[in-house]
């Protein structure tokens, strides 16, 4: 996997020949996408910028820079762009996923039709999280990257769908062997469905309103209505969502990946390895590994429950899952944050840092802070 994401970058690579002649060639290096935007408009500065830039240019290592704010983005600033630009774009509030799946499952709301636009910035977003090596914080289905990587012949069908419901009832179509599906399903080539208090309908195909299913072309009804719920109900959200990434990837780098492969590199790996957290973690402010806060921390950890190890992950990186490789390839830090006190601990989101009072030998102290503090808080980007 790791070798083919670099296969990937090295194809869209910054070389740049400006001059070639019998004598020489002259080689230019221009490694970076600088992106400079206001906080108080990220989505529209970050939108407008990129479509004012050339692709080969989009496709470089991503530097983000906030006007008004110095610093040198050494990696933190370009993760906060990704986190503040995921919370704006992927939460429920957005107005632009679909609620009938729950908060767990970002998909594409067919009744938003008025902020088209966004999709297309969610889709920079994707490819640019995607070759920075940024991890999303967005709970797409399998169905969205099947979707991506469609050229590859991988069709779309019942596991795809997100509703327990609709999936159960067409297997209980397909299974059913006897002649008189007419009269026990009383199904026709259309599909209604309620729009903003409004009852909706559409045929699957012409005429299909009047066309019973049948023994005969049941398996028909389903392909189609899979394809409609999957495909032409949100063609048009889709299609800005492609538009998108295909602005920083070239469609022939996507053969490198299968669905999962790519899911993966998105959102991460949900097998967590603490123990080679542990093993990869540096200490500053004059822990070490050995003082008794940062042995009492590992210990908590460890006898955590699985959400509780989950909770702490996100509000110490921002993030719930691993990069490829695991933990022990995430560059963490814990960091002492003064004497003995009743302070609860704080994180650096951007650069994985977890911001630690110095409770001592009182494990029962650290394990009430730490436990409320991932509960009740959220890390900073930066201060």
């Amino acid at each position: 996997m790791e070798s083919q994401v670099e296969q990937y970058k090295a194809m869209i690579g910054d070389i740049k020949i400006d001059d070639i002649s019998e004598s020489q060639h002259r080689i230019t290096l221009d490694p970076f996408f600088h992106l400079e935007v206001e906080r108080e408009k990220l989505l529209e500065q970050t939108l407008e910028k990129i479509k004012q830039t050339e692709p080969k240019e989009v496709r470089k290592r991503l530097r983000v820079s906030f006007k008004g704010e110095e610093g040198l983005d050494a990696g933190g600033v370009t993760k906060e762009f990704f986190q503040l630009l995921s919370e704006d774009l992927f939460g429920a509030n957005s107005g632009l996923w679909t609620n009938k799946y729950g908060d767990d499952i970002n998909w594409f709301s067919s009744d938003n039709t008025w902020d088209i636009k966004s999709y297309e910035l969610i889709g920079i977003l994707f490819g640019l999280a995607l070759y920075n090596s940024v991890l999303l914080d967005v709970r797409f289905p399998l169905a969205v990257y099947r979707k991506i990587v469609s050229y590859l012949g991988l069709p779309l069908g019942l596991e795809d769908i997100m509703d327990a419901d609709i999936r159960r009832g067409l297997q209980q179509l397909l299974d059913y062997e006897g002649d008189d599906v007419e009269d026990v399903f009383c199904l026709t080539f259309e599909v209604t469905w309620m729009e903003l208090g409004e009852e909706k309908r559409i045929e699957l195909k012409p005429g299909g309103a009047d066309v019973a299913v049948t023994k005969q072309n049941k398996e028909e009804y389903v392909l189609r209505y899979v394809r409609w719920l999957l495909v032409d109900s949100i063609q048009q959200q889709w299609d800005s969502f492609e538009k998108g990434v295909m602005t920083v990837m070239e469609s022939s780098s996507l053969d490198l990946f299968l669905p999962e492969e790519l899911e993966l590199l998105v959102v991460g790996s949900p097998e967590l390895d603490f123990n080679a957290l542990e093993a990869n973690t540096r200490y500053e402010g004059g822990y070490t590994k050995d003082s008794d806060t940062v042995i009492n921390f590992w210990k908590f950890v460890k006898q955590a429950d699985k959400e509780t190890q989950i909770q702490l992950l996100k509000f110490a990186t921002a993030s719930s899952k691993a990069p490829i490789g695991g933990l022990g390839k995430l560059p963490f830090v814990i960091q002492r944050a003064g004497p003995d006190s009743h302070q609860l601990p704080t994180s650096h989101t951007c650069f994985n840092t977890l911001l630690l009072p110095d409770y001592g030998s009182n494990y029962d102290k650290l394990a009430s802070c730490l436990g409320r503090a991932i509960l009740e808080c959220e890390g900073f980007g930066l201060e």
